[in-house]
């Protein structure tokens, strides 16, 4: 069963979890033959379930470990939190990093430009999230180098311009 994860850390981030979960972002995932959402909401509102027949949805606040999510999850779709983004990468996982932009000071968007520069991820924000699962070529992004959180630290730095 192919299914997407969707999670917001340990923030909230209503927005994301109401669009990944809404009939139009269902749709597209069930033509694009997904048949499971997994919500991760932290500090969040629980949604509100959604009848879908061809998508079940599940949502939760916290775990322990998202390892296991991580693992099963065909497609991520995170927010743009850089232990969120690299445990995702690091699991070989593709990637949809969704930009909140209701922060001040955003350096999420720093980082996923740059994520997405590098190949890595996609990128979008809510408005546009249901055109991107829509039209996604996960085949074009890279993988990311594994097992080297140094680069990663470097990485961070070079966004936020502290090299």
């Amino acid at each position: 069963m192919k299914s997407v994860f969707v999670t917001v850390g340990t923030t909230s981030f209503d927005e994301l979890i109401a669009t990944a979960s809404s009939p139009p972002a269902l749709q597209a995932l069930q033509s694009r033959g997904y048949q499971k959402l997994v919500l991760q909401v932290g500090r969040g509102s629980l949604p509100q379930p959604s009848s879908s027949p061809a998508v079940a949805v599940e949502a939760f606040r916290f775990k322990d470990s998202l390892a296991e999510d991580l693992q099963g999850a065909d497609l991520v779709i995170s927010h743009a939190g850089a232990g969120s983004c690299l445990e995702t990468l690091e699991k070989g996982k593709p990637l949809i990093v969704v930009i909140n932009d209701k922060l001040m000071n955003n350096h999420q968007l720093e980082l996923a430009k740059q994520l997405h520069r590098d190949g890595y991820v996609l990128y979008c924000n809510c408005s546009t999230l249901v055109k991107t699962l829509q039209s996604m070529d996960l085949s074009a992004l890279k993988p990311f180098p594994p097992g080297q959180p140094e680069k990663f630290a470097s990485f961070l730095d070079k966004v936020f311009g502290l090299q």
